[in-house]
């Protein structure tokens, strides 16, 4: 699957999109191959400190990403999930995270993608997000939109809770603070709810299948990429407490935009 842009701004970070591309591809096809292997358990799985777990598909991923894009920018910084951070002194840094939903991978279910995303001095420039076993492909430029599978992607217009689909993710922080009635609140009043969890439930808001994705436990590796098309798809991208995504970020409130506020207001996390 390739891009194909109606037009180009001169300015644009096209070079770019196509190394995140090509770095996609090359992730994707290491992935794909040891999916295989976790399908049939017969893929070692180690648990990191933090209790997640990691294999030899995650490392390979990323040292693939890493060479991908060393290669055509060697002078830019990486920050992946898995091997750290290079080049901390340039103001170009890829946010790298091998395979998002290492989880679904190794229980064998498709829900898991290749997450590549670059920074421009703290701002997202660009993001791509690649689903293998789902068939699908997202990526967006700052000012030049977002697509899904080459098809030009937009949120939806609906503007009520009543007929508004959330979808939630890890809920673990706000499960245990203050606000998590009022995110029952929030769900009781939706139209519909669903818990799609990974990169999904964004791929489903930008492409105006759904409204809103609260979640309150991930890192900026996770939904950088997935900011970025949601933004470029017209929609509105914070933390739970409203402030815009940064390296920092732990928590998130992404939506077609029409309830932003009111939804920040609501749970007041």
């Amino acid at each position: 699957m390739k891009p194909k842009p109606k037009k180009m701004s001169v300015n644009s970070y096209y070079p770019y999109l196509q190394t995140a591309l090509k770095a996609s591809r090359a992730a994707s096809k290491i992935a794909s191959h040891y999916y295989q292997l976790a399908q049939s358990d017969s893929l070692a799985i180690e648990i990191k400190s933090d209790q997640s777990p990691v294999t030899v598909a995650d490392r390979e991923a990323e040292t693939a990403i890493r060479n991908t894009i060393l290669g055509d920018w060697p002078e830019h910084d990486i920050y992946g999930e898995e091997h750290g951070r290079i080049n901390a002194d340039s103001d170009f840094l890829w946010l790298v995270d091998p395979i998002d939903g290492t989880k679904s991978f190794v229980r064998g279910y498709g829900f898991f993608s290749v997450q590549i995303a670059l920074m421009l001095k703290d701002e997202l420039v660009l993001g791509v997000s690649c689903a293998p076993e789902m068939n699908e492909l997202a990526w967006a430029m700052r000012g030049e939109g977002a697509y899904l599978n080459d098809k030009a992607i937009h949120v939806s217009a609906i503007s009520s809770l009543e007929a508004s689909t959330v979808s939630t993710g890890n809920l673990s922080s706000i499960a245990t603070s203050s606000s998590w009635q009022a995110l029952g609140e929030v769900l009781n009043g939706c139209g519909k709810t669903r818990g799609y969890g990974d990169f999904y439930h964004y791929h489903r808001l930008a492409a105006g299948q759904l409204e809103i994705v609260i979640e309150s436990d991930l890192n900026i590796l996770d939904i950088a990429a997935l900011t970025i098309i949601i933004e470029e798809a017209g929609g509105q991208v914070s933390d739970l407490q409203g402030r815009p995504v940064n390296l920092n970020t732990s928590s998130l409130l992404a939506s077609n935009g029409k309830l932003h506020h009111q939804l920040l207001k609501r749970l007041d996390y």
